[in-house]
């Protein structure tokens, strides 16, 4: 059976994409800290606008990762340009749409929000819905796996043109939110649309070497260092980035991709944690799931965060020694009344 939009979102991805073609010039976003789905998206819209003629800049709250760049095609290294970037005031002053992918929350786009403000608005975004959403157009499904598969919905209700960086750039959006189709996000739809992105030509191979098949030394010497802190009890497992080896190592928040696989992998573990200190004292809490136990959006939620029943995270207003140990309590009474 080959992909097809689900009858459910075919009349709204029609409209999302009438939106976007009529507008005079795009600009797209995502959430801080982006990741492979966001910033795959980005480039897939981005692309598809400007094979039918339309302006598309992406400006994003925060620098656009390293370890996704070559998304961005040799021809479109313009179209990305920082929030801080004089040209990004500029180019948001003449646009006439705001596209925010992958997220839907006012909080987790930062410094592109005022930016912004006076656009009219179109977010297209797989989590659930939040406690301060994104006012505007509203293409979401939490039932999608990817926000990519949204992506591939709004091309599609036009029956393209499919540039080859969008193909990628979707393909990679879809891999690392399923985790390389090992989560259980991985439904019969997303690798339906797997198929159809290699058939039209995606590189399976060179997209999972360009993701995942190098790594610079930095993140095995941090990965080292946050190994010295993993623990375990009562079903949950948790590990702390030393924040003083983050800072001397010069990382990013790309290099703590993955990590929390690391205590996630525990054997007889409900619930993993990964605590990571920022630059103004607080601390990231990342939430991961090993089964339908325990919902970790409803638990992040309870932090001011949010994200996906397996996978969410949280920001808290406190040093992270204060932090570890209240959260590892909270989930662990959270793991034990759910049986676990």
């Amino acid at each position: 059976m080959a992909h097809a939009t689900p009858e459910h979102r075919r009349k709204i991805a029609r409209e999302v994409a009438d939106a976007l073609l009529s507008a005079r010039s795009v600009v797209l976003t995502t959430h801080i800290n982006s990741d492979g789905d966001g910033c795959g998206s980005e480039i897939a819209i981005a692309s598809w606008l400007r094979a039918n003629g339309s302006e598309a800049w992406i400006v994003n709250p925060t620098p656009y990762p390293d370890s996704f760049k070559f998304l961005i095609p040799p021809h479109g290294r313009d179209w990305v340009i920082p929030a801080t970037d004089p040209e990004a005031r500029e180019v948001t002053a003449a646009a006439g749409t705001l596209l925010v992918l992958d997220t839907g929350e006012v909080d987790r786009i930062g410094r592109v929000r005022p930016l912004t403000s006076h656009l009219k608005t179109i977010v297209v975004d797989h989590h659930p819905s939040g406690d301060r959403p994104i006012s505007g157009l509203s293409f979401r499904d939490d039932g999608a796996a990817a926000t990519a598969e949204l992506v591939w919905d709004i091309i599609a209700s036009k029956d393209g043109p499919w540039p080859e960086e969008a193909l990628v750039a979707m393909y990679v959006g879809l891999m690392t939110d399923t985790g390389s189709f090992r989560f259980s996000n991985a439904s019969p739809d997303a690798f339906r649309l797997a198929a159809d992105l290699v058939e039209r030509g995606v590189d399976v191979e060179d997209s999972y070497n360009r993701v995942y098949g190098t790594a610079p030394m930095r993140r095995y010497e941090l990965l080292r260092a946050a190994l010295d802190t993993l623990q375990h009890a009562d079903g949950v497992s948790w590990m702390q980035v030393p924040t003083q080896v983050y800072q001397a190592l010069n990382c990013y928040p790309e290099d703590l991709e993955g990590l929390v696989d690391y205590p996630r992998s525990i054997d007889g573990t409900k619930v993993a944690l990964l605590f990571r200190g920022t630059n103004r004292g607080a601390t990231k809490v990342s939430f991961r799931a090993t089964g339908p136990q325990v919902d970790v959006n409803q638990l992040a939620r309870e932090y001011g965060g949010g994200g996906h029943v397996r996978a969410s995270g949280a920001m808290i207003e406190a040093p992270m020694d204060e932090v570890v140990e209240r959260v590892v309590d909270a989930t662990r009474r959270v793991v034990a009344r759910s049986g676990g």
